[in-house]
């Protein structure tokens, strides 16, 4: 988070401000859930309903997000987790441009307009 100091008071943006003062005092809950763009790589899009290469979510960190695939789109949930839940060796999953679990692993947060890509790792020889 960027906080700017001038003349002894700290600036928020709004978007930074809405997120600390709901996350500090406990209202980050279903209401402030934030609307996040899923990438869809083209070698699992078949296992979404109507082929899509991006789909819509409404969560507040990676894991929320995760869950409502496994709701809504089980196929490609399966192929993102395994049956423990946990994200699969050969998958990675960024926010913007973050590795996840160079951040808070499941648990990163999510805000308006983030986009959460899921990247399989290549291989071959």
């Amino acid at each position: 988070m960027t906080i700017s100091r001038s003349y002894g008071f700290y600036f928020l943006s709004p978007r930074q401000l809405e997120k600390t003062c709901a996350i500090e005092h406990g209202f980050a809950t279903a209401s402030s859930h934030m609307t996040v763009t899923v990438h869809i790589p083209a070698s699992l899009r078949s296992y979404c309903h109507e082929d899509r290469s991006e789909l819509m979510l409404s969560a507040a960190t990676v894991r929320e997000a995760l869950e409502q695939l496994e709701r809504n789109q089980p196929a490609i949930y399966q192929s993102i987790c395994d049956e423990t839940g946990a994200i699969r060796r050969h998958i990675h999953l960024f926010v913007n441009n973050s590795f996840i679990s160079d951040r808070q692993g499941l648990e990163t947060t999510l805000a308006p307009g983030d986009v959460l890509s899921i990247v399989p790792a290549v291989s071959g020889g």
